[in-house]
């Protein structure tokens, strides 16, 4: 896992969004919508509260435990230690049952952020298990990150961000406000607010920015929920569409759907905003729609 230090620039934004959204499909896909509600509700703040004056190994062992409990491994023994690193934290993937891990030696006066640090790690455990991965590293652990944060754990990684006039510190491959981003749109899907949790506000910041991205794409065209503007301009490209089969939504910049022609007449496509499985709708007024993949309900106008 990576590790900006205090006095590193961190980056902002939504750099790596498109593959964010394909880890938050590629979950629904190998877990099934049963499988990732199973992990509701997330990791409670005081199964990874850690006091200074605990002991060091027995208090990390203690939050692995409780992060192997709420990720479902029961037959993962998690062995902790510390040494002098580049990166924050390390995992040994092999075939188990016990995993060794190893966190970066400032975690020892650092021992607040050992829970965020542990979530990486102890996630990369569960998507090897179930054979899930992306090809790359950077990709790959952007996959973790935000599995991490969808399935309940990752809040903390987002709570670890601090930021201030001299001084910064994050973990992990998100930037802040694409953190925030997931556990929106885990917070939309499992009807649950992680916004109490965080101590940090720089990380309350980054979620509500997050935030209202989510929100965004859960009133984009064709969604009943659309604005004005967004109706307008879907009106137009649809109008395109039927004068031009073949031909997609016509000149414009990007918009986040496409018109195809078929037998059937035509349909438009287009992300759930869920888990941004591609979903394909006829054009013909009201409609209503399941999502096949995590099922959820899409009330379209079309």
């Amino acid at each position: 896992m990576t590790d900006s230090p205090r006095g590193s620039p961190v980056v902002h934004g939504f750099p790596h969004l498109d593959t964010v959204r394909s880890a938050i499909t590629a979950l629904y896909r190998r877990l099934s919508y049963d499988g990732v509600h199973r992990f509701a509700p997330s990791l409670a703040p005081a199964d990874a509260a850690f006091a200074d004056a605990d002991d060091l190994h027995l208090g990390a062992q203690r939050v692995a435990r409780a992060m192997v409990q709420h990720l479902r491994l029961p037959d993962a023994r998690m062995i902790v230690a510390f040494r002098a690193m580049e990166h924050a934290g390390s995992v040994e993937l092999a075939a188990g049952p016990e995993y060794f891990i190893e966190l970066n030696d400032r975690f020892r006066t650092h021992r607040r952020d050992i829970g965020a640090a542990l979530s990486h790690e102890v996630m990369h455990v569960l998507l090897h298990r179930l054979g899930l991965e992306f090809p790359g590293t950077r990709d790959n652990e952007i996959l973790t990150d935000t599995a991490a944060a969808y399935l309940g754990a990752g809040w903390l990684l987002l709570d670890a961000f601090r930021e201030d006039a001299t001084s910064s510190q994050k973990l992990g491959y998100l930037t802040p406000e694409e953190f925030g981003y997931v556990l929106a749109k885990r917070a939309l899907a499992f009807d649950e607010d992680p916004s109490p949790w965080f101590t940090s506000p720089q990380a309350y910041t980054a979620y509500t920015k997050g935030r209202a991205q989510a929100l965004r794409e859960s009133t984009q065209p064709p969604l009943t929920a659309a604005g004005w503007a967004g109706r307008r301009r879907y009106a137009k490209d649809r109008r395109y569409a039927q004068d031009h089969p073949g031909a997609g939504t016509g000149p414009g910049p990007e918009v986040p759907y496409s018109f195809e022609s078929g037998g059937d007449g035509l349909r438009v496509a287009f992300a759930c905003p869920t888990c941004h499985q591609r979903n394909r709708v006829p054009v013909r007024g009201r409609v209503r729609a399941r999502c096949a993949l995590c099922r959820t309900v899409l009330d379209c106008t079309t």
